[in-house]
Parts: structure tokens; C-alpha cells; sequence
């Protein structure tokens, strides 16, 4: 009788460890289940953050100055003239949502990021096309009569259209500020034409051509190319710039 108690009472205890192993056997599970989930929940959140620095990155970036507008320009145009002329020809047939809020907003932007007067290119390389009224107001502000004025320093094209006879702009200073400013062609007060609505209709005789003159054209057309093209985004806003 003692040996059948005996016998009962070992087997609880070996119950008892059994038991105390199991529960300590799960314990270990949980609290490996739990460092692994620990462990990815880290891994997420390094993720998330790695994803909003370089967001950041890549926004400090398209909003930092242009030091070198022009050599950004030349740099840009050699390296991407063939996609950015067939990109904007596609553009001219292609149904885009919110194009003109978009570029509007880019203009902006781009008129931040680069300053004007350390460019000037436009001046330097180009021609504005002078109206019959442009010719009037500045022949009248510089003491002169039209034809006087136009002697001196215009020229027609093949088209008609009055242009300067040579370049860079007689009227630019040192400075690249212009020394007849307040009377300016209105080809050149409108100039890029990129704060413009209806944008599709620059591109053939406007923005095709000043993507190799004008930084703030190339910023704008590359930046619309990587929203259009590279992210193929189709129903675009002012938000998206």
C-alpha cells in the first residue's frame, strides 16, 4: 500500500515538472515572438524614416538656389535634348488633367530656385520680337523717332517681325539688369511665357526652343517630365509641383 502512494505521488510530481516545463517552454515561445515582433517593428520604423529623409533630401533639393543657372541649363539640355523635344510634342496631344494649375506652380518654384539676374542668358543670346508699339514707347522714352530707332538697332526677319540686329541686347548692363526696363518689349516682360495659361499652345514656337535658352523653361519642362513621364502621373494640380 505505502509502494502504491509512493508510486501516485511521484507521478504527480512528475506531472507537476512536466507541467512547470511546458508552461516555462511557452513562456520562452512568447517572449521570442515577442522580441521578433519588437524587432520588426523597428526594422518598419527605420524603413518609414529612411523614406521620409529622403523625401526630405530630395525636396531640399529641387527647392535649393541654382547657383549656375546657365551651366545647369547647358548640362541639362546636352544630356536630355532629344527626350525633353519629344517629350514636349507628345505633350501637345496628350490628355493631362490639371496641366496648366501644375505648370503654374512649377514657374513659381523655378523663379525661387533661380534668380534672374545672375542668368540673363535670354539677354545675351536671344532676341526679343518687337511690336509696332514695343518700337513706339522705346524710341519715345530714348528721345528718338521710330524709324531712327529702328536704323540704329532693329532688323526684319523672314516672317516680318522686328528683332534686334545683333546680340547681346544693347540695352543690358554689367549688371544684367536692363537699362530700359520700365519701357521693355512686351516679349520680354512675358518672357519665359511660362507663368501662362494654356501651356500646350507655347510649346511649338515657345518652350521647344527655350529649353536650350532659359534655366527656368529647362527647370520647369524637366520637373514636368519626371511627374508625367517617370511617375506616370495623369490627373495632375498645383500640389503635385
Amino acid at each position: 500500500m505505502a509502494k502504491i502512494k509512493k508510486r501516485v505521488a511521484k507521478k504527480a510530481v512528475g506531472k507537476k515538472a512536466v507541467g512547470k516545463k511546458s508552461v516555462a517552454k511557452k513562456s520562452v515561445v512568447k517572449k521570442a515572438v515577442g522580441k521578433k515582433a519588437i524587432a520588426r517593428k523597428k526594422v518598419a520604423k527605420k524603413a518609414v524614416a529612411k523614406k521620409v529623409a529622403v523625401k526630405k533630401v530630395v525636396e531640399d533639393f529641387k527647392a535649393a538656389k541654382i547657383k549656375k543657372p546657365i551651366e545647369y541649363m547647358k548640362k541639362s539640355f546636352r544630356k536630355n535634348k532629344k527626350v525633353y523635344k519629344k517629350f514636349l510634342r507628345g505633350l501637345e496631344k496628350r490628355k493631362i488633367r490639371g496641366l496648366d494649375g501644375l505648370t503654374i506652380a512649377l514657374n513659381k518654384k523655378a523663379f525661387k530656385r533661380i534668380d534672374c539676374l545672375s542668368c540673363a542668358n535670354c539677354c545675351k543670346t536671344m532676341s526679343p520680337t518687337y511690336s509696332k508699339t514695343d518700337v513706339k514707347r522705346i524710341s519715345k522714352h530714348l528721345g528718338m523717332s521710330f524709324q531712327q530707332y529702328y536704323d540704329k538697332y532693329l532688323e526684319k526677319d523672314k516672317t516680318g517681325d522686328y528683332m534686334n540686329k545683333s546680340v547681346p541686347c544693347q540695352f543690358l548692363k554689367k549688371d544684367n539688369k536692363c537699362s530700359i526696363y520700365s519701357v521693355r518689349p512686351r516679349d520680354c516682360s512675358g518672357f519665359p511665357h511660362t507663368q501662362n495659361k494654356n501651356f500646350k499652345l507655347f510649346i511649338p514656337d515657345t518652350h521647344s526652343q527655350n529649353i536650350e535658352y532659359c534655366p527656368i523653361t529647362m527647370n520647369i519642362v524637366e520637373n514636368m517630365y519626371d511627374l508625367i513621364v517617370t511617375k506616370e502621373k495623369k490627373n495632375l494640380s498645383a500640389k503635385d509641383a
